[in-house]
């Protein structure tokens, strides 16, 4: 099981990967600020994928225009 460790400011979190796609977090050094980071994480994941659905989305009407463009040829 791949596993990794990140300080901040002394606290340690420890994420363990298990069998699918959830993360447990060892309940003995989570704390507040570890939170607050998993939640930045998060954040950014969401925000990455919505920049991504816009990009598929770009690229999607792009094709379409393409398509139109070449049907009147």
């Amino acid at each position: 099981m791949p596993q990794s460790q990140q300080e901040e400011e002394g606290d340690v979190v420890e994420i363990v990967t298990t069998i699918g796609d959830r993360d447990v977090v060892d309940e003995g050094h989570f704390t507040n600020e570890s939170a607050q980071i998993l939640i930045g994480e998060i954040m950014g994941c969401n925000r990455d994928l919505e920049n991504i659905k816009q990009n598929i989305n770009d690229v999607q009407n792009k094709t379409k225009n393409i398509i139109d463009g070449l049907g009147r040829v």
